[in-house]
């Protein structure tokens, strides 16, 4: 039997580490029982059973997509496997969901040991990429239950979403308790973030040989700033669309959010924070206040590929609303600064499919009717590498954005660079193909993207999952083959 089973030669490997070329490496990929076993020039083509010619194109680590909401808009089911062909369209073979109970993902509420078993039920057997789960504990008995999410489902990341304190998911809500599932008595609010805290933290001292890949994610953004502000947009009728929801969800309240955040990680002990899409200007100035001031908390800031791409004016329509909101270019323009600096630590999609009827409310142009979130996995790649490429961003730097700093953090330790003894997770990119986005051109199963007519100068044309392919020439071959992966992952 021959050592490589596939062999792909005429390729420029791109690697995050600090020995490899900034805009890679002319080397063959051999791969092996699902391994990368040989990343070296040359390899004889007589030592594989398989040889696949990469045309010349760029091969870059398999993105790890750490932020998605399969299942928050349609049957998780469903998501799982048209959002996961969606997602290797974008280069992306690893994704993480962010899920939680209450109304909307499974619509049910309860604890975790009941209601996780149902989600890896609903989507085992239909990803074509690898997947994993982020959790949010929304009420007292899931932060008791953090120690044996991690031990026994292998969750190591748990989410808090601020902004619900007193608003829904798409605008005010009335009946906080009911939304979210919570039992009478209880309140999503400040204390019950400082809580969950605490209860993530006790577990990383209860599990300590688990303790660096358990961290906390948050959404950052302010309830009562957002709930004050909507009111006031509406109540002046001066802005419409995109920007009436920008100035509703002020970048003040990012900011204000951060720094609650950041007080409590301190107050708590827990120094393992993510800071998730950040949008602003605003945002970022006091995430990195943050850092400084308090040096012993591990922050991580995330931003989006919708954030970096589109604006308040470019983006199609209402389909871009998201929380938190698309932002004017000003904004836009600080993200990248950030990013070209070494500021911010990964890059996502952030990706909800949301079905045009789901989407778009009574009447259709009122932003405030339209439900929140987006698809945007199958740009993921090509957007970055378009775009950043422009901006002077190297190869190197998109693959630690997208493959192997979230992979790290997050215990996926066999995923993220292409290098002997890693999953053979990796995919094609022609950087010479320009092309305009268009929604039928997806294989989401959203019918409408805010990237509408966008010109992109990057296309992913191939994928492979732990050496299968599953995209050939931007077709999806083959049947699923994704699995859950039980965090952290060793080689």
């Amino acid at each position: 039997m021959k050592q490589i089973q596939t062999l792909i030669k005429n390729v420029t490997v791109v690697r995050p580490g600090p020995d490899a070329s900034p805009d890679g490496d002319r080397l063959d990929i051999g791969v092996a029982d699902g391994k990368f076993v040989r990343v070296e020039p040359d390899v004889p083509a007589e030592d594989a059973e398989t040889v696949v010619d990469g045309r010349d194109l760029l091969a870059f680590p398999g993105a790890v997509d750490a932020h998605q909401h399969w299942g928050i808009y349609n049957p998780l089911a469903d998501d799982t496997a048209t959002e996961s062909r969606a997602s290797a369209q974008g280069g992306v073979t690893t994704g993480l969901t962010y899920m939680r109970t209450g109304q909307y993902y499974l619509n049910r509420g309860g604890p975790y040991a009941q209601f996780f078993p149902l989600v890896l039920e609903a989507s085992q057997g239909k990803s074509y990429i690898d997947y994993g789960f982020h959790l949010a504990p929304m009420m007292k008995e899931h932060i008791d239950e953090i120690p044996s999410i991690i031990e026994d489902f292998g969750v190591t990341s748990f989410k808090i979403f601020m902004f619900y304190g007193s608003h829904g998911l798409h605008g005010r809500s009335a009946d906080q308790g009911s939304f979210l599932m919570i039992p009478e008595g209880e309140r999503y609010d400040l204390a019950h973030f400082e809580f969950v805290m605490r209860g993530v933290q006790a577990a990383r001292e209860k599990l300590t040989d688990l303790a660096p890949h358990v961290s906390l994610s948050l959404h950052c953004e302010t309830a009562e700033i957002m709930t004050a502000y909507t009111e006031l947009v509406e109540q002046e009728g001066l802005l419409s669309g995109l920007a009436a929801y920008s100035a509703a969800h002020p970048p003040h309240s990012e900011g204000l959010a951060v720094t609650i955040a950041s007080f409590l990680a301190d107050e708590t002990g827990l120094p393992n924070i993510n800071l998730l899409h950040l949008s602003s200007r605003k945002a970022l100035r006091a995430a990195m206040l943050m850092a400084s001031t308090f040096p012993h908390v591990d922050f991580r800031r995330e931003v989006t590929i919708g954030h970096l791409l589109a604006d308040i004016d470019t983006a199609s329509g209402n389909g871009g609303k998201v929380n938190p909101p698309l932002r004017p270019r000003e904004d836009v323009e600080a993200l990248w600064e950030y990013l070209l600096e070494g500021s911010v630590d990964w890059v996502v999609s952030d990706h909800a499919c949301c079905k045009d009827e789901t989407k778009f409310g009574e009447p259709r142009d009122d932003v405030f009717t339209a439900k929140s979130g987006f698809g945007g996995a199958e740009y993921l790649l090509p957007g970055l590498v378009s775009e950043g490429r422009r901006r002077g961003l190297t190869h190197q730097r998109i693959a630690q954005l997208t493959a192997w700093n979230p992979a790290q953090r997050f215990g996926l330790l066999s995923k993220g660079t292409i290098a002997p003894g890693y999953d053979a997770d990796f995919c094609l990119v022609d950087p010479t193909s320009t092309w305009t986005v268009r929604a039928e051109a997806s294989l989401s199963a959203q019918e409408y993207t805010p990237f509408e007519g966008f010109e992109l100068g990057a296309r992913v044309t191939d994928t492979w999952v732990r050496g299968r392919q599953v995209l050939d020439r931007g077709n999806i071959v083959g049947a699923p083959c994704g699995r859950y992966i039980h965090r952290p992952q060793g080689r």
